[in-house]
């Protein structure tokens, strides 16, 4: 194989960050294991049971592009209700991944700029980068607000998109009203697509969830059922926003991912009505404990929603950390797979009360030990 066959886009993706954690956990026996970005439940009953009789049924081919109609119903329907858009269109991606990838690829043209909030998802330098455009990065630290002077000073002729995720991974932030109100204004007032990445909208445990949707009617809004019904390996989502540029996606979906898995689709109907909210105050209950049981030993901001922590390193840097942490048999991410600072690292506490009780142990014991001498 020649090395030349590479094309030039894909060493401008770095997954080295990732790489590096499970080359230090490679070694490490029955760890306990903070690290996990999806719920740590299986898939509700009543989905799966649905999903069998849909594979049953020969619901096994390819679906329309748009998605399945009883499911666009419902989605349509919901965003209808709330935002009452005359041009607002949904349709059925393949997870909200897939959504994002479709979403840069309609809006981004080579040399455009992206306006992300660092600490930031993973996966929008990268979708960026293969769109052709460039991170223009805005620091959130030290609480993960949004500073919205930063943003308007970031502008300029190049700016096409800002991505925002609230609730937030790694952080947890959930943006308040004012926040949020802002940023889809200033969007509006310059022109810039404004994408809503609301995959944990479900998961707000202090304030109401605040979509820009409601300020700004050009906003791309997308979502999901992964984390909200412990579907991440289903891969449905769903996306909508203005008719022009979903018909554009939806383009593009044809070409590309063809839909979304088929007997998922009829699987997500019974999933859209299912009751979630005892997992919702099951996680908010463990986000409680966790911020009680660390705060003394570490500076943690955000944690509002999702089920993430992103706390900062009392010592040496956030892998430096993050590597003691392994040694000491516990699995965490460092802040720099997320963010140009090396200062924090992320904590899921999407496991069992016990993983949580014993990680709370870990942590506390590995900030007492200090840097190596």
């Amino acid at each position: 194989m020649s090395e030349r066959w590479i094309a030039d886009r894909m060493h401008k993706i770095d997954a080295s960050g990732i790489r590096k954690v499970f080359d230090l956990a490679a070694n490490m026996q029955n760890p306990v294991n903070l690290s996990i970005g999806q719920p740590h439940f299986d898939t509700p009953q009543p989905i799966k049971d649905a999903l069998k009789r849909a594979v049953d049924e020969g619901r096994n081919a390819y679906s329309q592009t748009q998605g399945i109609q009883p499911l666009l119903k419902l989605v349509q329907g919901r965003v209808d209700a709330e935002y009452k858009h005359e041009d607002r269109q949904a349709f059925i991606t393949s997870g909200t991944s897939g959504a994002l990838m479709l979403a840069l690829s309609t809006l981004v043209n080579p040399g455009d700029e992206v306006i992300a909030f660092d600490p930031w998802f993973v996966m929008y330098k990268h979708l960026t980068t293969l769109a052709g455009g460039t991170i223009r990065q805005i620091s959130t630290y030290p609480d993960f607000r949004i500073p919205i002077e930063q943003v308007k000073s970031a502008i300029n002729d190049r700016t096409k998109v800002i991505l925002f995720n609230s609730p937030s991974n790694p952080t947890g932030h959930v943006s308040d009203r004012e926040e949020v109100r802002q940023l889809a204004e200033l969007a509006q007032e310059h022109d810039i697509a404004l994408i809503s990445d609301e995959i944990y909208r479900e998961f707000c445990y202090d304030t109401p969830f605040v979509s820009p949707a409601e300020f700004n009617k050009q906003t791309i809004v997308i979502d999901g059922f992964s984390k909200s019904h412990s579907m991440t390996g289903w891969r449905v989502g769903w996306c909508h926003g203005p008719r022009h540029v979903i018909q554009q996606m939806m383009k593009l979906q044809q070409f590309t991912f063809v839909c979304a898995p088929h007997p998922m689709q009829w699987a997500a109907v019974d999933a859209w009505n299912l009751d979630i909210s005892s997992a919702v105050a099951e996680y908010k209950g463990k986000r409680d404990f966790m911020r009680d049981a660390l705060s003394s030993d570490f500076e943690i901001h955000g944690g509002e929603g999702a089920f993430y922590l992103f706390a900062k390193s009392p010592w040496g840097t956030g892998t430096e950390f993050v590597k003691r942490a392994i040694e000491n048999n516990l699995l965490i991410i460092p802040g720099n797979v997320f963010s140009s600072q090396d200062t924090h690292f992320r904590i899921s506490y999407a496991a069992t009360d016990d993983v949580l009780k014993r990680g709370v142990e870990i942590l506390k014991r590995t900030a007492l030990e200090g840097p190596a001498s």
